[in-house]
């Protein structure tokens, strides 16, 4: 499948002789290295693991909304001549206000991804609609922004006990190989969540935030 709305289409796997598999892919340019950059360019925190509380501090962004695009904007914009920015500052604003808004960036940037392959997938015409996000990586051991990529989609979001799903592929495809897997099944079976979030924000409340989001954006182009 081709994407009209953005996305890449990439091999997803491919089982001994089996056929391979397809998936399409939004990348995003700047998520977990944002948090990096508060803490290295701007000193805000002296660890990644401050940026959640220094999040949690405040009620929420005052406002202001960061769009990473320090390298131009990846999927689904496609914009290299975007760079990045915050808007909406007041004087209210503060470094936690910030770091709220860095950690918002990655969810709203997944949220326009979301966005793509539902309109690739023909989600309204043929009734499917995302019903869970099953997440993994460094990012997800942030509860808070756990919570806001929830509401922000609106579904429920679920982190597996094991984070890290591409090593766990890998080794999955090894026992699959050596037959110390019978088959997918087995694999479906071993996995288990750790932890469910579930929208709290309402829906205008929602509205109104990915407006103001895609405002920002706009923000971010013709800088090259």
């Amino acid at each position: 499948m081709i994407s009209k709305h953005g996305l890449l289409t990439t091999a997803c796997y491919q089982l001994g002789d089996q056929p391979a598999v397809y998936a399409l892919e939004g990348s995003i340019a700047v998520t977990g290295s944002l948090v990096q950059w508060l803490r290295d360019n701007l000193g805000i925190i002296s660890s990644a693991e401050e940026v959640e509380p220094l999040a949690r501090s405040v009620e929420d962004n005052g406002g202001a909304y960061f769009v990473p695009a320090f390298s131009g904007l990846f999927a689904p914009r496609w914009r290299p001549d975007a760079r990045g920015v915050i808007a909406g500052l007041t004087r209210f604003v503060t470094k936690a206000h910030l770091a709220r808004a860095a950690l918002e960036s990655t969810a709203f940037q997944t949220r326009e991804v979301v966005d793509a392959m539902r309109a690739d997938a023909g989600a309204q015409q043929l009734d499917l609609e995302l019903t869970t996000l099953k997440v993994d990586g460094g990012m997800t051991g942030n509860d808070l922004l756990m919570q806001f990529q929830s509401d922000i989609l609106d579904v429920p979001v679920v982190r597996p006990v094991v984070r890290e799903t591409t090593a766990l592929g890998a080794a999955y495809a090894a026992g699959l190989a050596v037959g110390y897997w019978s088959g997918l099944d087995d694999l479906r079976a071993n996995w288990t969540a750790d932890h469910t979030w579930t929208p709290t924000m309402s829906q205008d409340e929602r509205i109104l935030r990915y407006a103001e989001w895609n405002k920002a954006v706009e923000r971010t182009y013709g800088w090259v």
